[in-house]
């Protein structure tokens, strides 16, 4: 694992991969510390209490997996669907008033990416309904010729899943791509479809279990 402080000089050492698979949540988008502390507030009115620490076990992950980590946690009784469903609403106004902050060096990367001929695509546990509307909204779009939501896999992150498939539609081969990622969850995922990865850390520095999966560490923000 190599580490930087600038994303595009971690980037420019992957000039000869042809395909670029980015997460969105805490990696494009500033948006986990936002869905955090808005699930917090559904949670807290339906009577349950999450913290920081719970929260960050959940990056990344979606659907089944999602629901057995919170359920275990919270009972069966929890109300899965509804807190999450309320929590991404309450982020979408967010995004559609005040907008959403794009995190540090991605504008910059994305143009150099799109520069260099690199395909690009979302690959993110988020529905990709509300990856296009983010993404829209922030004037991205244009940089991304593939969107992967976290409905067309049946398994989540750390599964890899979702990085096959994000090849797959852009038509290269895992060794050809780079993933970039800010959790824990999605760096083993990635790892586990054979694809070098980039991880910029967001709420929670990368544990020792998953360093020797990382190709390169950066810290931009």
């Amino acid at each position: 694992m190599k580490e930087y402080n600038d994303l595009l000089e971690a980037a420019k050492t992957f000039e000869s991969q042809k395909a670029f698979l980015f997460d969105m949540d805490g990696l494009i988008f500033d948006t986990e510390q936002i869905f955090m502390e808005q699930l917090a507030v559904v949670m807290k009115e339906r009577g349950y209490t999450l913290t920081k620490d719970i929260y960050c076990k959940t990056l990344g992950m979606t659907g089944k997996a999602l629901k057995e980590l919170m359920c275990g946690i919270y009972g069966e009784d929890y109300p899965f669907q509804e807190t999450g469903h309320e929590s991404r609403e309450r982020v979408s106004v967010i995004a559609e008033t005040v907008g959403l902050r794009v995190k540090p060096q991605i504008r910059e990367l994305l143009a150099w990416l799109q520069m260099e001929g690199k395909k690009c695509a979302v690959v993110s546990s988020t529905r990709s309904e509300y990856v296009r509307k983010y993404l829209d909204l922030a004037g991205l779009s244009e940089y991304f010729v593939e969107i992967i939501g976290g409905e067309m896999v049946e398994k989540s992150k750390p599964e890899p899943d979702i990085f096959l498939l994000g090849c797959e539609h852009l038509g290269v081969a895992p060794e050809m791509a780079v993933v970039l990622e800010d959790s824990e969850n999605g760096i083993r995922g990635a790892s586990r479809a054979g694809i070098a990865t980039i991880c910029i850390p967001d709420l929670k520095e990368p544990d020792e279990s998953v360093h020797s999966m990382i190709t390169a560490l950066v810290h931009s923000a």
